[in-house]
């Protein structure tokens, strides 16, 4: 480096994302076993894989049988999986039987991961033997390529045993089976007293940790030595470290138990949250910007119709724009009449905010529509386009009459704020001498923007409350109301002459237009 020189570090490279491998049995319920494994694996933000050493019918209240499939299958699962991965870090779960734990065994051998953690799963939270006793002997051989082993309370004795030891104090126990095997044990308090939850890891040489965190008053236990063994093992290949891997794991395992009730999971005793700690991380997404994403494309063409284009360089054709507003003012004296009834539906703040806008939807269409219009097109027919986004209101609106609910037609009128102000913030504003200099003006004026904003906050209010099927009766009507913006914005590319008498809705100029009544006044956003 010459003198001089200097040189700005670049950012740190991401940690790689940690494979992880478990071994287990199944869990059709989903709080336990592989499924469980899987789950805790990705909120810790890890690649999991899975390999079925046993099908198991099992749900929250108990294990009804067990099925284990030809141990030479069960061989070829992991080569499958070794001959093509490199595997950072192994869990394993329930092996079932002593033939089960000598293939494992002897896969792990040929194929040593760096980190590896064994959770014995001898006995279920239900109390249910998941473990014949001859595999025990059998774990001898697992435990000594282990690196952790993860027992409950009940595991624990029947580690200690096989350890030769008759302790009864849990940590005396742990001490022993990690001297034995030449192991570190994590000694679980989840089955204790008292107000914390206090977990103990345990290494040969006699040094102990405690890790200490809230005891959570719950019955929804099921699956948390699979979720907990599971997380260790992605955030010790992550971190490279035991203690960082139990502390991070206990700490998210926590909140997964205070999850847990919310869920509704089952009869007996339910699953924890794998994603309470992810989801309390992420913005909680608005429905109303999922229904605007959803329409991105519909979006795109209205900003590239031929409509818009001339309006924003100002080369429409000014009889072109002219029967544009004409449709606008039929379309007007429905929608007014649409924004009384969401407001006869509201209450509150919001009752007074769909008024209001009513009201002004009939001062700009008075003021701003007369004006432009000069009583030119005042006999135009409804154009059979019009007439499609009025019957699409109207039916709407025939829902919230027959229901009393007014979420669908608040949906079905939403994007006539919510597109044109989108509409005004992209064409800009308009110079000086503009021939459509008003109108563009109407499109990006910020207190319609205002409006647009507080009408998608009152629709997202009844979309959070409204049940999945209102919900997604809301979301095509919205969707529905976008196309037929689009549609509206297309239509003067068909004004090549006069409509027929009556147009295509056969509706002649003046006649009651479609709308939960007759009789309203103009007006449009």
């Amino acid at each position: 480096m010459t003198a001089g020189t200097v040189t700005t570090a670049g950012p740190s490279p991401m940690p790689r994302v940690p494979r992880v491998l478990s071994i287990a049995g199944t869990d059709p319920t989903g709080g336990a076993g592989i499924q469980a494994d899987l789950k805790s694996i990705a909120a810790h933000d890890g690649y999991g894989m899975a390999v079925v050493t046993a099908l198991v019918a099992q749900n929250t209240r108990g294990v009804r049988s067990v099925h284990v499939p030809d141990s030479a299958f069960l061989g070829e699962q992991l080569d499958a999986v070794w001959d093509d991965v490199t595997v950072d870090a192994v869990k394993t779960g329930m092996l079932g039987t002593a033939e089960v734990v000598r293939v494992v065994v002897d896969g792990l051998r040929r194929h040593r991961p760096r980190w590896l953690v064994v959770d014995p799963v001898m006995v279920a939270t239900s109390g249910d033997r998941l473990l014949d006793r001859d595999a025990e002997a059998a774990m001898v051989d697992l435990f000594a390529l282990a690196d952790l082993v993860t027992p409950n309370r009940d595991e624990l004795r029947v580690l200690a045993d096989l350890a030769g030891s008759d302790a009864t104090d849990p940590l005396d126990a742990a001490l022993a089976v990690a001297r034995h095997f030449d192991v570190r044990v994590l000694a679980k308090g989840g089955h204790d007293g008292g107000p914390t939850s206090d977990d103990a890891l345990v290494t040969p040489d006699g040094s102990v940790r405690v890790f200490t965190g809230p005891r959570v008053a719950t019955e929804n236990t099921h699956g948390t030595g699979c979720s907990l063994s599971s997380a260790i093992a992605t955030t010790v290949a992550r971190h490279g470290d035991w203690e960082l891997a139990v502390g991070t794991a206990k700490t998210w395992l926590t909140a997964a138990l205070l999850g847990a009730d919310a869920l509704a999971v089952g009869q007996g005793h339910g699953p924890v949250d794998h994603n309470a700690v992810v989801r309390a991380a992420l913005p909680t997404p608005r429905v109303t910007d999922v229904w605007w994403t959803d329409a991105t494309a519909v979006l795109d063409d209205t900003l590239a119709c031929t409509f818009l284009r001339g309006l924003a360089d100002g080369t429409l054709d000014a009889e072109v724009f002219a029967g544009y507003l004409a449709q606008d003012v039929h379309y007007l004296r429905a929608y007014e009449q649409h924004l009384r009834a969401v407001a006869a539906g509201s209450t509150g703040d919001a009752a007074a905010f769909w008024t209001s806008a009513s009201e002004g939807c009939a001062d700009e269409a008075r003021d701003l529509h007369h004006r432009r219009l000069a009583g030119s097109h005042a006999d135009d027919p409804v154009h059979p386009v019009c007439a499609g986004y009025l019957a699409h209101l109207s039916s709407a609106a025939d829902e919230a009459a027959r229901t009393g609910d007014v979420s669908v037609l608040a949906a079905a009128v939403l994007p006539c704020f919510r597109v044109y102000a989108w509409v005004g913030e992209r064409l800009g504003t308009a110079p000086v001498g503009h021939p459509f200099a008003d109108w563009i003006t109407a499109y990006g004026d910020p207190a319609f923007a205002t409006s647009s904003a507080r009408a998608t906050d009152l629709v997202e209010e009844l979309a959070a409350r409204a049940d999945p099927e209102l919900r997604g009766r809301m979301a095509r009507a919205f969707r529905e109301s976008v196309a037929q913006e689009l549609a509206f914005f297309r239509m003067p590319e068909q004004f090549t002459g006069p409509l027929p008498d009556g147009g295509g809705a056969g509706l002649p100029a003046g006649a009651p237009l479609p709308g939960p009544t007759a009789g309203a006044g103009s007006g449009r956003v």
